[in-house]
């Protein structure tokens, strides 16, 4: 697991994988530029439908505004992992193509290229999937607010699972042999995968590369293993 992440890390000065970066950034960034206005204005009414309006507090229009920003600056944090899976998945093949194309030749020659339909497909599936686990796992976060660090550690595992799963998928989709083709990697490997990048995501700057280390330390771990059952 740590040799592929030491391997996927070197391979993020390549200016192939750059390109996809800036352009996955891009589109990640234009999705929260849209979401944004969207995330105040629902605040905003939420709180002025909650009784904090100026008929019954004066000045409530400021405080409004005021707290309707942070709470779209909160909900923007919590959605960030989501927008950024979701748009890396649109993406994924060509992350794993370069990795593929530089250590595995012989794989990116046998891969099944993907069509832009099954990849926005699984998009949507696994931006579905997040939302629906994080919406799950908010009443126990709530309940473990008073501790502090308990809606981080929830969260955190709960996007572990996630992550290892869809970070796997990005690989295996462009190589199983059929539908019912058993997974390559293990549960525990899986959710460590997962684990790494979820904690990366926690990680102010690191947070923006770290779907792309995930997808790039998925394919070496994927492939490697797969090279090593192979010689044994």
């Amino acid at each position: 697991m740590l040799r592929a992440f030491a391997l996927a890390l070197g391979q993020m000065s390549d200016p192939r994988v750059l390109r996809i970066g800036a352009k996955s950034l891009a589109a990640a960034l234009l999705v929260f530029a849209l979401l944004g206005p969207a995330l105040l204005w629902g605040a905003d009414r939420g709180l002025a439908a909650a009784g904090l309006d100026d008929t019954v507090v004066t000045g409530a229009g400021d405080l409004r505004t005021l707290l309707a920003a942070v709470g779209a600056a909160l909900a923007a944090v919590l959605l960030w992992r989501i927008v950024a899976l979701a748009v890396l998945q649109l993406f994924a093949d060509e992350v794993v193509a370069a990795v593929e194309a530089r250590h595995y030749p012989a794989a990116a020659a046998a891969a099944r290229k993907l069509g832009w339909h099954e990849e926005l497909g699984a998009s949507l599936r696994g931006a579905g999937r997040a939302l629906l686990f994080n919406l799950l796992a908010a009443p126990v976060a709530l309940v473990l607010l008073v501790t502090g660090v308990g809606p981080v550690v929830v969260f955190t595992l709960v996007n572990a699972m996630l992550l290892g799963r869809e970070l796997q998928d990005m690989v295996w989709l462009r190589h199983r042999s059929s539908a019912h083709a058993p997974a390559p990697l293990s549960g525990s490997e899986r959710f460590l995968l997962g684990l790494i990048v979820a904690l990366l995501l926690l990680v102010p700057f690191a947070n923006f590369i770290a779907p792309f280390l995930g997808a790039a330390a998925a394919a070496h771990l994927i492939h490697r293993k797969e090279r090593s059952a192979y010689v044994a």
